[in-house]
């Protein structure tokens, strides 16, 4: 039988379906890992904004992680909208109980629209007790300088904040670069404790972007969950992402959701396209 891999998102609800758990979900599907969820917070959002965001109670949260952790051991899990600090503990005692490896930490602090998604005393808590047991942390450039209290005004500073976020415990560091204000390219930078490197892309100018930051992190959790090397997991996550706003589905009237079909899309039709060469050529 072939083993089947599963992939655990603990986050918010985005009625949207944009970003969160559903973003998160719809990924792990796309790229063959079994997901699984656990929902910290209930959010009424759409396009145009977040309009209400309701925790969870902290038994809810302690017996959704309990039911994973007692029948369905994750082969890799990732954090997304945490909420709080109660909230941050109880996920960072059940990681530790639990004995899970392979975390991906997506710090999600604040939405597209501006909305605080992280209460203000949860940072440390994020600092304290869950940035210790991450394999890869993933905060956009915002979120960097909240988590490395300093500003990120080019590449030199980026490089000083993922020094400092490495010393926190997380054993890869992805700055992502969707927040500076280059014309053309866009640099995501990875940071081992050793080496950085630089991952370009294409800018592309659209409001619909949102779910970015949940969906590049799912990419990577899925891609870790069955087994890949961390960093073939972030090219697959960037490639992922990269596909997902270029084909825009153009929905909503403010800040649309990126499209998690386009990559298995293009993937498709590029075999059919090798497929249609091989056989013109016979």
């Amino acid at each position: 039988m072939t083993k089947t891999f599963k992939a655990l998102t603990i986050a918010g609800s985005d009625s949207g379906g944009g970003a969160g758990i559903q973003a998160d979900l719809k990924t792990f599907q796309e790229l063959g890992a079994y997901g699984m969820s656990v929902i910290t917070a209930v959010t009424a959002q759409n396009t145009h904004g977040v309009h209400g965001v309701y925790s969870m109670e902290a038994a809810a949260i302690q017996g959704q992680l309990d039911a994973i952790g007692e029948d369905l051991e994750p082969d890799a899990l990732k954090t997304g909208m945490l909420f709080s600090a109660e909230i941050i503990e109880i996920v960072a005692a059940k990681i530790k109980q639990y004995q899970w490896r392979n975390l991906i930490i997506d710090p999600v602090m604040v939405a597209k629209g501006g909305s605080p998604l992280l209460q203000q005393e949860a940072i440390q808590s994020l600092v304290k007790h869950l940035l210790p047991l991450a394999l890869v942390t993933t905060p956009n450039i915002p979120e960097a300088e909240l988590l490395a209290r300093m500003p990120i005004r080019n590449l030199q500073d980026r490089e000083e904040a993922a020094k400092r976020l490495f010393q926190m415990g997380s054993r890869y560091i992805v700055i992502k670069g969707g927040h500076t204000k280059e014309n053309e390219q866009l640099v995501d930078l990875i940071y081992d404790g050793q080496t950085f490197e630089y991952l370009e892309s294409k800018r592309i100018i659209t409001p619909h972007t949102h779910g970015t930051g949940c969906t590049f992190s799912a990419a990577a959790t899925a891609e870790i969950a069955q087994g890949k090397p961390v960093r073939a997991a972030i090219q697959t996550a960037k490639a992922f992402i990269q596909a997902a706003i270029e084909d825009q589905l153009g929905i909503g009237g403010g800040h649309g959701p990126t499209n998690h079909f386009a990559y298995q899309h293009r993937q498709r039709e590029e075999l059919k396209a090798n497929q249609s060469g091989y056989y013109s050529r016979k």
